[in-house]
């Protein structure tokens, strides 16, 4: 499968949008979407398939330099093929070079994706106890932290 990571742009809300309504209990609304691409804090970025399609997307929030990863989703069909970790992995590239930390929040049953994130460096850092209420679970939180010797360097 050909795909590339491209910024997200107005062209994408309705797919991404529809991933949305595919990945999340309580998915955001187009408009709400719309609004964080003109939001400087935002890094928004897809995986685009050669004809268009989007496989899945990812956002993360920077204040000053602490960053969270805010969304990252796939479509169902395109899932276990790699486009959740290049998603990923180019938001480790761009805390490397910018940030001290990227931090997430994960649903304690999603095994595949804690598995992602200790994969690439995440530590469990803490738990958000009831966070997902109406499935009385607990939220992980994961945690990377950027070394300073390193930054810029890539």
């Amino acid at each position: 499968m050909q795909y590339k990571l491209v910024p997200m742009d107005k062209s994408h809300l309705s797919q991404v949008a529809a991933i949305e309504r595919m990945c999340f209990s309580h998915p955001w609304s187009e408009a709400l979407l719309e609004q964080e691409l003109y939001n400087d804090m935002i890094s928004l970025v897809v995986a685009e398939g050669e004809d268009g399609t989007v496989l899945g997307y990812g956002e993360v929030r920077a204040i000053l330099d602490e960053g969270t990863l805010e969304k990252i989703a796939v479509a169902p069909t395109f899932r276990r093929q790699g486009v959740a970790e290049e998603i990923l992995k180019a938001y480790l590239r761009l805390g490397q070079a910018h940030l001290a930390f990227l931090t997430l929040e994960v649903r304690e049953s999603n095994a595949p994706a804690i598995g992602l994130y200790e994969k690439l460096g995440f530590q469990v850092v803490g738990r958000r106890k009831n966070y997902y209420r109406e499935l009385h679970e607990d939220a992980l939180l994961m945690t990377i932290t950027f070394s300073e010797e390193t930054k810029g360097t890539e």
